[in-house]
């Protein structure tokens, strides 16, 4: 395989046949032109390298691979080696563990009432000028996982709005493909942009604590450990990131889905206890996290191919989740499948997704919500969306859609 394969307008629009060349070329084929670095679409592989401790997250290297050692101290990728997300244990543990507990003090259930508040008052937003039309993720996919993470920091839905430019530049540093020079520069702005916000804004918990994520991070202590200041920024930029940006596209990517596969919407309108297989069996369908990529810590062998140390394997858990030695059909949405067909979409091993029972929450809420309030809402021109321009998140840059302005409820 060939970095390009992963990086053309094809690919983007549906990287499905592009994973299906993958996987048929075998375990853990190289990826051209990057001295060691190897890529893999395939459910059992995968599943063997997210469970071998002898792997784990190499981003400074795979930083220098695509930048070279010159640019890996740039502000950008200096704040992703401080998250979670980048590192490995002992440090990952810890990290872990404080994030853990912090989240652990908030109640599950005040989130989830959180979230159903957030979705109702949207589409409340939605139906009041009862023209009928809308882009759905300037209006709702985007605004819901936003509105709900600026809850759960204390953070101003309007000052979170204004840094979505922001958000958006640093996360291309996560792309497989590397950046343009410009496409840099503005990742770097972006990163010293959101820095130069929650900086001061941790100062100012520190003075007055409330209840929110920011001031429980600033005091949670596990085993007498704490985080620093910038593990604090640089954790809390992940969560401001990760924490909107997946669950938008993951939204929007279950809608269309869903369209495109009338009897399954039908199915799940007819039966709405079919929600939570009906979210996990879209996030194996069609995720909006396509790929992760893990360093090799110590020589191993996985599938019959060494694997030396210091060398990269890049998971692409959109093609193990499709790979029909794992799945029945798999290229079929099945919303009954059995509960035991999980998909990777969260990752696995000791970097599973920390924020996975939220995303799922607010994934389930927000179709829920949309199907239930708005029964005839309809995506215009489904097979004709313009999705981002990224390999390592799907999802689509508007999502117009329109409804009957006289149908569904109000709530008051």
């Amino acid at each position: 395989m060939h970095l390009s394969d992963f990086a053309s307008p094809a690919f983007f629009a549906d990287p499905y046949p592009v994973y299906q060349r993958l996987r048929a070329e075998g375990p853990l084929p190289p990826l051209e032109p990057l001295p060691g670095v190897f890529v893999t679409g395939r459910h059992d592989t995968s599943e063997a390298l997210l469970k071998d401790r002898k792997l784990g997250r190499a981003y400074r290297k795979g930083i220098e691979l695509r930048y070279g050692a010159q640019r890996a101290d740039m502000p950008v990728f200096n704040s992703y080696a401080r998250m979670l997300l980048t590192n490995n244990p002992p440090k990952h543990t810890r990290l872990r563990a404080l994030l853990m507990k912090a989240f652990n003090m908030r109640q599950l259930a005040a989130i989830h009432d959180l979230i159903q508040r957030v979705a109702d008052r949207l589409i409340d937003r939605l139906r009041d000028p009862d023209h009928g039309r809308a882009d759905l993720v300037r209006d709702f996919t985007l605004r819901l996982p936003a509105e709900v993470i600026c809850h759960l920091l204390d953070v101003p839905l309007d000052d979170a709005l204004q840094l979505t430019d922001a958000t958006r530049s640093q996360s291309q540093a996560l792309d497989l493909a590397p950046m343009s020079d410009a496409q840099l520069d503005s990742a770097n702005r972006g990163t010293l942009d959101l820095e130069a916000y929650f900086r001061p804004l941790l100062a100012q918990r520190r003075r007055h604590p409330g209840d929110d994520l920011i001031s429980l991070l600033l005091t949670v202590q596990e085993d007498g450990e704490h985080f620093t200041e910038d593990e604090i920024v640089a954790n809390v930029l992940l969560l401001f990131i990760a924490g909107h940006e997946t669950t938008s596209g993951m939204i929007g990517n279950a809608l269309i889905a869903l369209q495109r596969n009338p009897d399954q919407l039908a199915l799940l309108k007819a039966d709405p206890s079919l929600m939570p297989s009906a979210v996990m069996e879209c996030l194996r369908y069609d995720s909006s996290v396509q790929r992760v990529a893990y360093g090799v810590l110590e020589d191993t062998v996985i599938e019959g191919r060494p694997l030396q140390r210091g060398q990269l394997v890049v998971i692409f858990v959109g093609s193990a989740n499709r790979d029909p030695e794992r799945f029945e059909r798999a290229d079929a949405l099945d919303i009954r499948r059995p509960a035991d067909s999980r998909p990777m979409s969260f990752g696995g091993g000791v970097h599973y997704c920390l924020g996975a029972r939220l995303a799922a929450m607010e994934i389930e809420v927000a179709l829920s919500s949309l199907l239930g309030r708005l029964p005839d809402l309809q995506i215009e021109q489904v097979d004709a969306l313009r999705w981002l321009q990224r390999n390592t998140l799907r999802g689509v840059e508007a999502l117009p859609v329109r409804w009957n302005a006289g149908s569904g409820e109000r709530l008051s």
